[in-house]
């Protein structure tokens, strides 16, 4: 017959092969070293805000400084108002579309002294023609769904 456990702690649970969970070491999450900044800002102009806040953090721990607009009127006027590196445009935003904000942002009477580097982000199949006739206006052209967040911030890497 077993003595009663009368201590006021409970027993230490054990796993299959009877090692006490007491006696396991968790490990402590390190810290990431933050990216260092590269100096670069991207305004990313996408109505899907998980895609926007996927393309954020990738782009935030290459050190890029981010700024994620999930309007279209919001977006050209953030575009006409700061001064940005590189802008990710989606095609079908609500209440002005990719294309319209592309087309006015390459226009000199409206944003005289826009420099950012234009790269149109899309799911969109184009025909060929309509393809061709935004990649003449935009400086690149991605397909979302053929990349990963990783993978995008490989390509502003190389975005001069």
């Amino acid at each position: 017959m077993e003595p009663e456990n009368t201590s006021p702690t409970p027993p230490i649970a054990q796993t299959p092969d009877t090692t006490p969970l007491a006696n396991t070491q968790i490990p402590t999450p390190q810290p990431q070293t933050p990216a260092r900044p590269t100096g670069r800002k991207v305004l990313c102009i996408e109505d899907e805000h998980f895609i926007g806040e996927l393309y954020a953090r990738a782009l935030g721990k290459s050190g890029y400084e981010v700024l994620v607009v999930t309007d279209g009127q919001k977006g050209l006027e953030a575009a006409q108002t700061d001064k940005y590196d590189i802008i990710l445009l989606d095609l079908m935003l609500p209440n002005i579309t990719g294309i319209e904000i592309l087309q006015a942002l390459r226009d000199p009477t409206k944003t005289p002294e826009l420099r950012a580097k234009i790269i149109i982000t899309t799911n969109l199949e184009q025909r060929e023609d309509v393809r061709a006739a935004i990649e003449k206006q935009a400086d690149g052209y991605l397909v979302k769904a053929e990349l990963t967040p990783r993978e995008l911030a490989a390509f502003v890497d190389t975005v001069k």
